[in-house]
C-alpha cells in the first residue's frame, strides 16, 4: 500500500489523449470562494464609491449586528495594533512609531467618518500611505465586517462626545 501508482504534478499520462495528467478546469467554472460581484469585491459602483455596505453582504452574514460582531474580532487582530482598540490611533505600534513619520490616524476624525463605506473598504483591502493592505489576509466579507465595526465605533464615539 505504501507504493501505490499515482500521478504527480506535470507528469505525462498515456491515459488521456492530450498527454496531460492534470485536467484543466471545466470552462466557465468559478471557485466557490471567488466573489463575482464587482461592487462587493471593489467597493465601487457605476458612479463611484458605494455609500453603504452592500445588502447582499449583510444578508449572507445574518444581519448588520452579526457582521459588526465579526468585524470586531477582525479589527482587534489586524487593525487595533496601530489604530487602537477604540479606533483612536493609540495602538501599541503607533505609540512606538511616533518618533518616525508613521502615525496611524484616529478613525474618529471627520475626514474618515465622512468617507463612503466603499472607500473605507478599499483602504482596508489595498492600504494607503504607510498602512499596508489587508486584502491578502482578510476575506471579502471580513473586510466589509471591519467596515461595519468601524462605523459602530465611530457612532459610539460620536454619541459619547454629545453627552
Amino acid at each position: 500500500m505504501h507504493d501505490q501508482p499515482r500521478y504527480s504534478g506535470q507528469s505525462i499520462s498515456e491515459f488521456f489523449a492530450d498527454g496531460r495528467e492534470l485536467r484543466p478546469p471545466v470552462a466557465g467554472t468559478i471557485a466557490t470562494t471567488h466573489e463575482v460581484d464587482n461592487v462587493v469585491l471593489s467597493g465601487r459602483g457605476n458612479t463611484g464609491w458605494v455609500h453603504e455596505i452592500p445588502a447582499k453582504v449583510v444578508v449572507r452574514n445574518s444581519g448588520l449586528a452579526a457582521l459588526a460582531e465579526r468585524g470586531q474580532t477582525r479589527f482587534n487582530i489586524y487593525c487595533a495594533p496601530c489604530h487602537g482598540y477604540a479606533g483612536d490611533g493609540a495602538g501599541s505600534v503607533n505609540r512606538k512609531a511616533r518618533v518616525g513619520s508613521f502615525v496611524a490616524p484616529s478613525l474618529h476624525d471627520d475626514r474618515i467618518r465622512h468617507i463612503p463605506d466603499g472607500q473605507l473598504y478599499a483602504t482596508i483591502a489595498n492600504g494607503i500611505r504607510a498602512m499596508p493592505g489587508q486584502g491578502h489576509t482578510l476575506k471579502v466579507d471580513d473586510r466589509w465586517a471591519v467596515v461595519a465595526y468601524v462605523r459602530a465605533l465611530q457612532l459610539q464615539q460620536h454619541l459619547v462626545a454629545q453627552e
